[in-house]
């Protein structure tokens, strides 16, 4: 099984660290232990280092954007989905140490935990001393999802563009609503339905609602013939 030290390419001097970041609140409320000792803090630390890094990687990649656009971006490459993609495709899910309960339940897959995991590790690797190489890592692994996102920013930012135009026919916002859920917890879909005026313009499927309801605005769109 990888280390820490081989998904992010980084050697680590602090193992204690490390092993807080990747250890689930389940685990620490199994044997009582201190709160401090989950990834949580560390969590809010690396939050903060992925934010600065990817912002520091935008003002450099796109010097002609403005701070609406490059904000737009940064929300879409630091969200729950794109973290848990890295973590579990170079191996990071795999390290989590959970409870036996999340374990059985399939915890280690769900995004919002992977994602918890990343962002911790990253706050560890600050603390580690670390920071310019964890900046080298983020600008190398995210770019493609920069460039992904910057060359298919309609596509990524169909919901505001949608709404943009329903105000401007008529002060009205676009409806979503849920209209079924499917699968286990780590691989939920979610079938969205949106509609304007009680007319229901397009459904969609994602693996969470917020992608399910950006990829049903995009079908609005086209149907719309907005973009």
């Amino acid at each position: 099984m990888k280390s820490v030290a081989d998904v992010f390419g980084i050697k680590i001097k602090n193992e204690e660290l490390f092993k807080k970041a990747l250890t689930h609140p389940s685990y620490t409320q199994d044997l009582n232990l201190p709160h401090t000792e989950s990834y949580e803090r560390l969590e809010f630390l690396g939050d903060a280092v992925l934010k600065l890094s990817v912002s520091d990687v935008l003002y450099s990649m796109y010097p002609d954007s403005n701070e609406g656009e490059m904000s737009k971006i940064r929300s879409i490459i630091v969200s729950d989905n794109t973290l848990a993609e890295i973590a579990k495709i170079n191996g990071l899910d795999k390290l989590i140490i959970l409870s036996k309960h999340d374990e059985k339940q399939g915890a280690r897959k769900l995004n919002s935990i992977c994602a918890c995991s990343f962002e911790a590790v990253l706050g560890a690797y600050y603390l580690d001393g670390k920071y310019k190489q964890i900046r080298k890592f983020i600008e190398k692994t995210f770019t493609p999802y920069i460039t992904d996102v910057k060359e298919n920013f309609v596509k990524y930012n169909a919901k505001e563009i949608l709404q943009e135009y329903t105000q401007g026919k008529d002060k009205n916002r676009p409806v979503y609503k849920v209209i079924s859920e499917k699968g286990p917890a780590h691989k939920r879909q979610f079938e969205v339905e949106v509609s304007y005026n009680d007319e229901i313009l397009a459904t969609e499927i994602g693996l969470s609602k917020k992608d399910a309801e950006q990829k049903a605005a995009y079908s609005a769109c086209e149907k719309l013939g907005i973009v």
